[in-house]
């Protein structure tokens, strides 16, 4: 077994894909974080504080990790959702009560939307509490106000997708807030609804939205946000800060 996998490092397809050689000095370890994909938009070297639960309460990764599920259980719904009317109240009725897991499915993409506003709002608490926006995080802030506001939208755009009268009326009163900004505010309510009034054009909108157009720019975004992390020096704890400051 040992022969085996000795063999497979040293072949050409292996050599090719993880690159940077032996990992046994700091050298070779930089260079496989270097020339890694995936690894790369971590930092080389994080401060031990860091990486402690208490430093960041993990809020960041596990807002990511929402997101994942809520991509992988959209594309799920998806086989079962037709974005059209009456057929989209039909089709979660099914979700609910035919397909066999469909209710789990469907609140388990409903309360990790839930989650994922939640743990995102305390995530930005904690940096600010921090002080993570200062120099030369500001960049980073602004990214993650952005991904803010595309969590509360994603989360607006889900609500008119069962099409009952929760969802109904939820998209009315919304777009009539809209309709109430002065100037362009007759014209954003009707480029959300695709008419004068919530119907099949709106439920489609509400739809590209939903499952393309925000989640392209979140996870667009979210790149950017991770990298930033690494270029602008990692994650510094608050603890970590006032002990620096101290000396």
């Amino acid at each position: 077994m040992a022969n085996l996998i000795n063999k497979i490092k040293n072949s050409g397809p292996y050599k090719s894909m993880f690159r940077g050689g032996s990992t046994s000095s700091n050298l070779g370890k930089s260079l496989a974080i270097f020339n890694s994909f995936f690894l790369h938009v971590l930092p080389v070297k994080v401060h031990r504080d860091s990486v402690k639960f208490t430093a960041t309460f993990y809020l960041g990764i596990l807002s990511f990790a929402l997101f994942i599920i809520l991509v992988v259980t959209g594309i799920l719904l998806n086989f079962y959702y037709h974005p059209s009317v009456p057929q989209a109240y039909y089709d979660m009725k099914d979700l609910t009560f035919v397909v066999s897991s469909g209710r789990f499915l469907r609140n388990l993409h409903r309360w990790a939307a839930h989650a994922m506003v939640l743990v995102v709002f305390l995530h930005m608490l904690r940096v600010f509490y921090a002080g993570a926006y200062k120099p030369p995080k500001q960049f980073n802030w602004v990214i993650g106000v952005l991904l803010f506001i595309i969590t509360l939208f994603l989360s607006y755009t889900g609500y008119l997708l069962p099409w009952d009268q929760l969802a109904y009326w939820a998209v009315s009163v919304g777009t009539n807030m809209a309709k109430a900004m002065p100037v362009l505010g007759n014209k954003i309510r009707f480029l959300l609804l695709g008419g004068h009034e919530v119907g099949e054009n709106a439920l489609i909108r509400f739809y590209v939205l939903h499952i393309f157009i925000l989640p392209l720019a979140m996870a667009v975004l979210i790149g950017i946000h991770f990298w930033r992390v690494r270029k602008d020096g990692g994650i510094t704890p608050l603890k970590f800060k006032k002990k620096k400051q101290q000396h």
